[in-house]
């Protein structure tokens, strides 16, 4: 059976190249990253899951802002060695280029944090390197996913989406003039339990179908999505529970198994016991319906009660089993306070299993490094059950 070949840039931990896979007709070339966590993370999938060649290093940990040696290979003291995109590639036909520049300079969280608004932050101009691979492989199309903040970036005053916009167009791609009306997502409508806009910039070459085709395939996408969002129950079922324990010496909760296996990323964090009592107080508010503490301004309040903090934001959130969970962020890594379990005995922010359940992973899927990496690699992720119905999308037009 033929399949399309695919490259992935920016690739993180692979949630779109998962996606991509699971539908059988894909085959990933190469795919790059610059976080040694997330390539190795990749790496193991590709092996395990999709019976890829532990010896083909097709998965590269490289600066992708240094696209010709990404392209015609390299020798790096932090990198290593490759011979590089072209070497991979071979004589195979380039059908189609996925990925999504670091988000973080289009977030508007990132931009109401940094004191310039991140007007000066490099990540903003990340796309050119994505457009530069696009030019030299010619695929088919390429699809571009990012945070819904990019399509009100305007670093140095000007639009990051018609700067986009004209990138592409100068090197023969069309993508959609509206963007906001068009390609504009909430993954919770695609199989994903979690409410996650992001928009997904589908670009095809004009001899290819250009507007033609990115017309068809965002009119197919938005008939794809169910009626009713995905609530977040899903992914906290049939997992063994996690209570606070006051015997262990370095954590503070303990998990009961009951002769079921641990699943691979469930340990627990370690809470202090002021976040213990906080998490449990939270839980059990909305478990009893008494609703005490729904509102920003009474959770405001009790950050500054317990902690003695002030905050102009509000720092907890509970997971509400009866609808889709608030978005799982890379900033997880440092925190769970805005992710807390919605069991009130388990008083515990969500584990890396439960947050790669809430962006649609596959209990299968091994993440590697520091619990850190792990949280980090999910949030930046694109849920791979989203990525799924993109493909399956890109396989009805072309």
């Amino acid at each position: 059976m033929m399949k399309f070949n695919i490259i992935d840039l920016f690739a993180g931990c692979g949630g779109l190249t998962d996606g991509f896979l699971q539908t059988g007709m894909f085959k990933t070339l190469a795919a790059v990253d610059w976080e040694l966590p997330t390539v190795q993370t990749l790496k193991k999938r590709l092996i395990t899951k999709y019976g890829y060649d532990s010896n083909l290093d097709n998965v590269l940990h490289f600066d992708i802002q240094r696209t010709d040696e990404l392209i015609n290979g390299y020798a790096d003291p932090l990198y290593g060695d490759s011979k590089g995109v072209d070497s991979l590639v071979g004589n195979n036909q380039v059908d189609f280029i996925i990925g999504g520049p670091p988000c973080q300079a289009y977030s508007i969280a990132g931009r109401v944090r940094d004191t310039n608004g991140m007007q000066d932050d490099y990540r903003n101009f990340l796309f050119e390197s994505y457009v530069s691979m696009v030019q030299h492989y010619q695929p088919k199309a390429f699809v571009f996913e990012n945070v819904e903040g990019i399509l009100s970036a305007k670093p140095g005053g000007v639009s990051i989406i018609d700067r986009i916009k004209e990138a592409f167009g100068e090197i023969g791609y069309d993508i959609a003039d509206d963007l906001r009306a068009n390609a504009l997502f909430d993954t919770s409508f695609y199989h994903v339990p979690q409410k996650r806009k992001r928009v997904i910039i589908f670009g095809v070459k004009r001899s290819e179908g250009g507007l033609s085709k990115v017309t068809d395939f965002y009119d197919k996408l938005q008939r794809r999505a169910t009626k009713e969002p995905l609530n977040s129950k899903r992914a906290f079922d049939n997992l063994p529970k996690i209570y606070p324990s006051s015997t262990l010496a370095k954590q503070s909760h303990a998990v009961k198994l009951n002769g079921v296996a641990l699943p691979k990323n469930h340990e627990p964090r370690v809470h202090s016991r002021r976040d213990i009592e906080v998490f449990e107080l939270l839980a059990s508010d909305i478990k009893s319906g008494r609703n005490k503490y729904v509102t920003s301004k009474a959770l405001i309040e009790l950050y500054k009660e317990r902690t003695g903090k002030e905050s102009n934001f509000h720092k907890y959130h509970v997971i509400r089993e009866d609808r889709p969970s608030n978005t799982i962020p890379a900033h997880l890594y440092k925190d769970g306070l805005r992710h807390i379990h919605p069991d009130p005995e388990q008083a515990r922010s969500i584990t890396v299993r439960e947050a790669a359940r809430l962006q649609s992973f596959d209990d299968d899927f091994e993440f590697l490094g520091s619990r850190g990496d792990q949280y980090k690699m999910i949030g930046n992720a694109v849920p791979p059950q989203f990525a799924k119905v993109i493909a399956e999308t890109v396989l009805e037009i072309f």
